[in-house]
């Protein structure tokens, strides 16, 4: 059995800074062998430079994953081309820099991350389960350990799509919404879910972003620059134990680290 971090949202410096310090102590100490993060939040909480992906990926990352704000830095579209640790969502239009899907050997086995957007009160895209079933069609070329996300906004579509996967797939687990839920299960057919992974990043903020500012926008409705809080800064996420033979999920575990 090997056990799989994968992490909410990293949000801004604060995120970074605290994702290094904690992924190389569970990594010394044997807690976790690979790492799957959500990085679209990393560069100052739009979208992530190739500076800070070999950053992350540096720290410890084995693969990164993005989101609705994957374009926000206009320097990551040729990275997304030539980086296969990285992954934006599959089912964006066709014809979008990156990939959806990647597979990498690490010294624990392949590992496959397939990355999905919802379409519930979220920019237009295509449909996130018909571009799962098109890519699970490849199984031969896929690793034995596959770990979806889905990055969404409405808690519904999230469980649709855990349950739709279950079976298919290693693990399902959601993120987008920055507020870690408490519905880690095994599903009836195998796979291990959790609707919201959370985020790396201040607590102490809305969403990761200052207080200040975001209530401003909220009281009077003018535009305001949110920017990155840093108080009271967690990590948050699940550890997946799986056969990497099978690609079985055996356990998943909400964890939240602050130092």
């Amino acid at each position: 059995m090997i056990k799989v971090l994968h992490i909410g949202d990293i949000v801004g410096s604060p995120g970074r800074i605290l994702f290094a310090r904690v992924v190389h102590r569970l990594k010394s100490e044997g807690q976790v062998d690979l790492v799957i993060a959500n990085a679209e939040n990393s560069a100052a909480g739009r979208g992530i430079t190739p500076g800070l992906a070999e950053e992350l990926l540096s720290a410890g990352a084995d693969v990164l994953t993005l989101g609705d704000h994957t374009w926000d830095q206009k320097e990551i579209l040729p990275y997304l081309d030539r980086e296969p640790r990285i992954v934006r969502p599959a089912n964006f239009a066709p014809g979008c820099p990156g990939r959806g899907v990647t597979t990498v050997d690490t010294p624990h086995g392949r590992l496959t991350v397939l990355s999905l957007i919802g379409r519930v009160f979220m920019p237009p895209a295509d449909c996130p389960f018909r571009t799962a079933d098109e890519l699970l069609k490849k199984r031969d070329q896929l690793g034995t350990m596959i770990f979806a996300e889905i990055h969404a906004e409405a808690t519904s579509e999230k469980i649709a799509i855990g349950r739709y996967l279950d079976g298919r797939v290693t693990s399902v687990v959601g993120t987008h919404t920055h507020v870690q839920t408490s519905d880690e299960a095994i599903l009836p057919k195998g796979t291990a879910y959790l609707t919201d992974l959370g985020m790396t990043g201040a607590k102490d903020s809305v969403l990761g972003r200052d207080l200040d500012s975001v209530l401003k926008k909220f009281i009077t409705g003018l535009p305001a620059k949110f920017e990155v809080a840093t108080n009271d800064v967690a990590l948050e996420g699940v550890i997946v134990t799986v056969d990497p033979k099978t690609g079985r999920a055996a356990k998943i575990k909400r964890i939240r680290e602050t130092n």
